[in-house]
């Protein structure tokens, strides 16, 4: 049997989760793609990945709740099987209703793959470590993908994007269906044992963690347009996506690193903080440094908060249920973002968005500080 603990099995949640995450690194390039490639508007391209991730929401909050070990390998596996045919066809189709509907079904599709990955690290002894260890690898992805796909997309046009995108859904179809493990057993989730209702403070942090995935895919989506509408030109603007994919190396590491020198709460309530103040810089700054140095290191905040979310809210709730619907806690926020994003900035310009960050991100603070601190879950796991 594969275990979590298993070299064969972290290599499998590692590429799963660089599949399944893929909108974090591929927003950019993706909507750019849209817009460029396609000669979609802002709103439109939007939509389209939206619909995506709209999709992902809908399949993960359908399956987190009745998550179960014992078939999360097949779910994952066919999961990511079935993105890769659908993308596969996307590459053959330019009508704009088609790839509505193939992104749609691409995200249900990919949503149920991540569901089973997420809920079976949250089953691991340690799914702080655990999640910044598949957090590492999606730093790696992001390079290869920000440092080359742009560069294919520019040379063969905008089906190479979905090109991409197939090959990498079906490299984690394999992974998984060859070496996806079991998650680790534990005595709370026994076959005959009563489930217990998701505690009130994790749904704080789904809604916090949803916030921030708002304010990252609203952003994240435009920050390619942004530099070159700007004038910031193709080169610069494609250095400062290399640099973010660089600086995404870091996070990760420095979450597990920092596991229990930061307490986690802290951490939660500094995140949307930050995420929204960069947002400002980004969409607001005329100058070329500013918004290079600001643009570098925006992923990153997610990353590195969302590390500290997820072995937090794992602890509040061992039976990997809530965390099982991380794709649908990211992604609900995420699936408003690209369409709320290209609306605004078809209205009102992109520094529309800097406003409107920072009062998402003070909901997000707002929701997190409901979570109790390192006393109070000291105490809980005491008396358990």
């Amino acid at each position: 049997m594969i275990t979590t603990n298993s070299k064969r099995g972290r290599i499998a949640l590692m590429v799963a989760h660089c599949a399944g995450m893929i909108d974090l690194v591929a927003l950019p390039v993706w909507v750019g793609t849209l817009v460029a490639q396609y000669h979609l508007d802002s709103q439109q391209a939007g939509l389209l990945a939206s619909l995506f991730l709209g999709g992902a929401v809908l399949a993960s909050a359908g399956l987190a709740p009745r998550f179960n070990p014992d078939t999360a390998r097949l779910e994952a596996a066919l999961g990511f099987g079935a993105a890769a045919a659908l993308f596969g066809v996307a590459c053959f189709t330019t009508d704009f209703v088609m790839l509505a509907m193939l992104h749609a079904f691409c995200g249900v599709a990919t949503g149920a793959a991540l569901s089973a990955t997420h809920g079976t690290i949250a089953r691991t002894a340690n799914p702080h470590r655990m999640f910044a260890i598949v957090g590492m690898a999606l730093g790696v992805f992001a390079i290869v993908f920000l440092g080359g796909t742009p560069q294919l997309v520019a040379k063969l046009g905008g089906a190479a994007l979905f090109q991409v995108f197939a090959g990498v859904m079906a490299l984690g179809a394999v992974a998984c269906a060859l070496a996806f493990p079991q998650p680790d057993a534990d005595e709370a989730h026994q076959p005959n044992a009563p489930r217990q209702p998701i505690p009130r403070a994790v749904w704080c942090g789904i809604v916090g963690i949803a916030c921030m995935g708002l304010v990252q895919s609203m952003t994240f989506s435009f920050l390619e347009r942004a530099g070159s509408d700007r004038g910031f030109g193709v080169e610069a603007v494609t250095g400062v996506l290399i640099a973010l994919g660089v600086v995404n190396l870091a996070p990760a590491p420095l979450a597990a690193l920092l596991q229990k020198r930061f307490p986690a709460k802290s951490v939660l309530l500094v995140g949307p903080v930050i995420q929204a103040l960069l947002v400002v810089v980004i969409m607001s700054s005329p100058q070329f440094a500013p918004y290079a140095a600001a643009a570098s290191v925006f992923a990153a905040v997610m990353i590195f908060t969302h590390t500290f979310a997820f072995g937090l809210l794992a602890r509040l709730d061992r039976s990997g249920r809530a965390m099982a619907a991380t794709p649908a806690m990211l992604m609900t926020g995420a699936a408003i973002g690209p369409l709320l994003g290209g609306t605004l900035v078809k209205t009102w310009g992109y520094a529309s968005l800097g406003p409107v960050a920072v009062a998402i991100g003070a909901i997000a603070v707002l929701c997190f500080s409901r979570i109790p601190g390192p006393v109070a879950m000291q105490r809980k796991e005491t008396l358990a």
